[in-house]
């Protein structure tokens, strides 16, 4: 399933905004948090990667690589390590010191605060030779900002194979200022959530399909009154936001609420005519359904302080729905975490609500070199052998074979053991950047992930907005204060434990304003009209 060919030619150059300064900012997603960012970005398709061939751009020949110094190269992930990294680093390390004189050291953020301890790294002028990327860790602004070498003339020097292995338009897409400053991966995804629940309940109580409001609220009321012991929506951390997409007078918009910036409705099919969703009516009108959610018991009133996952509560038979952070890769997981387990799931796609559904970006994951490293080329050296010898490639996605997992002799992935347990489940080490489509390996899950996929393929648009890179340092002191005001007073609406929602509304934007509201959301929509027009939009 190729993405079409027309996306290609939207949103492939950021605007050139202001001269890039020297320190880094934050990397928050304005109010999407760890638990959203795991499974938004551990994701995939049952589609090919574009062909390097033909559309690849020409590598140059190489340099010799001075290999003469052994080095050790700091590789920082976002997420939770799994807990046979150190067997893995160490089979890495064996083949990397003979082929590079390196070893590496796997660093990873986990998922607790990973924002704050993101922005740190890249604050700190640690070093660090690769560092995961991604547009939700604010990818174009780090790069604007200065924080990540320019990988144009390394390229070609240093991983001249890789920079053949990606195509020309891959390249140019993930530009910032007409410069390239991380190495895309070439497998093309959709990240689009959905809902997952429980299929066998809904069937035993003869609920309906959670694929509007209504009926999502009929199911939960269903499971509330047969499953008192259950808690009937698993998300932790007012995650439960997504279920905006399900609002009829919301169906057009650009972004999910996670990621919409500065509480802006930007509609994708008149992205110009931007408005703002905080304080609006719809706004209202959700921010009630979240207060009735938790009165009627769908929502546990701790919520903002329970650390425990989402999918972690569903699959362990605690909870019915998952309303957030599930693309259809996260549900295939869930599907084969939960296989034996007697429980029988499903899902629907918040896109096919809303009419509409968008392929990644190619900046979704990726790898930069910070500035602050101190071996640039064998950093980009190794990570082509990840990317390209099959070797380090399947030991890092997949683990051991025969210790972790087994390829069947149909072709699919297979783990070993009890795949909950597994010191190193699929895709353990959150490598969703360096997957190469010639070496992944699927398991039967996968079947069902694909028929989504091509669901969603009949009703794709381009992502035409993930290319904007913001500069916000002209309003960078009011944002840090509008987190602030987010973080007391919104987050508590959205958990629905706020007595006077309308009240409780219009302090928040009271505050807001304070904050200089105004002033973000305005400066914010200067860069958007910029961008747009550039573009062609």
């Amino acid at each position: 399933m190729a993405v079409p060919k027309k996306w290609w030619g939207l949103g492939l150059s950021a605007s050139l905004l202001a001269a890039i300064l020297s320190g880094c900012s934050s990397g928050s997603n304005n109010g999407n948090n760890g638990d959203a960012q795991a499974t938004a970005s551990a994701s995939s398709t049952e589609s090919a990667s574009p062909s390097a061939s033909g559309a690849a751009a020409t590598a140059s020949p190489a340099s010799a690589l001075d290999t003469s110094k052994k080095v050790e190269l700091q590789f920082y992930m976002v997420g939770d390590a799994p807990a046979d990294l150190k067997e893995i680093e160490s089979k890495i390390n064996e083949m990397a010191l003979q082929d590079l004189n390196a070893t590496v050291k796997f660093n990873f953020t986990t998922w607790s605060d990973w924002s704050q301890k993101y922005k740190l790294l890249l604050a700190s002028g640690q070093p660090i030779d690769l560092i995961f990327t991604a547009d939700w860790t604010q990818y174009q602004t780090y790069a604007n900002k200065g924080a990540f070498l320019p990988l144009d003339d390394l390229l070609p020097k240093s991983a001249p194979e890789l920079h053949g292995f990606v195509p020309k338009e891959m390249w140019d897409a993930v530009k910032v200022g007409g410069k390239i400053y991380t190495v895309p991966s070439t497998y093309e995804e959709y990240v689009t959530d959905g809902i997952v629940y429980r299929e066998d309940l809904r069937k035993k109580y003869n609920l309906p399909v959670p694929d509007s409001l209504e009926h999502l609220e009929n199911y939960l009321d269903g499971i509330k009154k047969n499953e008192p012991g259950m808690t009937p929506i698993a998300d932790k951390g007012n995650l439960h936001v997504e279920a905006y997409q399900l609002h009829p007078d919301l169906k057009n918009m650009a972004y999910k609420v996670g990621s919409t910036p500065y509480g802006l409705n930007i509609p994708y099919d008149d992205p110009h005519n931007v408005t703002s969703y905080w304080g609006s009516q719809a706004h209202l009108d959700m921010l009630k359904i979240f207060k009735g959610w938790t009165d009627k018991g769908y929502l546990p009133r701790n919520q903002l302080n329970d650390a425990t996952r989402g999918p972690d509560l569903f699959a362990s038979g605690k909870a019915a729905v998952v309303l957030s952070a599930q693309n259809p890769t996260a549900y295939g997981q869930l599907l084969s975490k939960m296989a034996g387990t007697g429980m029988e799931i499903a899902y629907f796609p918040y896109p096919m609500y809303k009419g509409y559904s968008t392929p990644v970006h190619p900046i979704h994951n990726g790898f930069a070199i910070p500035t602050s490293s101190a071996n640039p080329e064998r950093a980009l050296a190794f990570y082509e052998k990840l990317v390209l010898d099959k070797r380090y490639n399947l030991l890092t996605e997949y683990g051991v074979e025969g210790k972790h997992y087994e390829v069947s002799a149909d072709g699919h992935y297979q783990a070993v053991g009890d795949a909950g347990a597994s010191g190193f489940p699929r895709e353990g080490m959150n490598g969703w950047a360096w997957r190469n489509p010639e070496y992944m390996l699927f398991d039967t899950s996968y079947d069902v992930v694909g028929g989504i996929f091509k669901q969603l393929e009949t009703i794709s648009k381009p992502d035409f907005l993930t290319g904007l890179a913001e500069d916000y340092t002209p309003y960078q002191a009011e944002r840090a204060a509008l987190e602030q005001v987010q973080q007391e007073y919104l987050a508590p609406l959205e958990a629905g434990v706020v007595k006077d929602v309308e009240a409780g509304l219009k302090t928040f934007m009271e505050k807001a304003k304070a904050a200089g509201l105004d002033k973000v959301q305005d400066g914010y929509k200067q860069q958007l009209d910029s961008y747009l027009t550039e573009i062609g939009r």
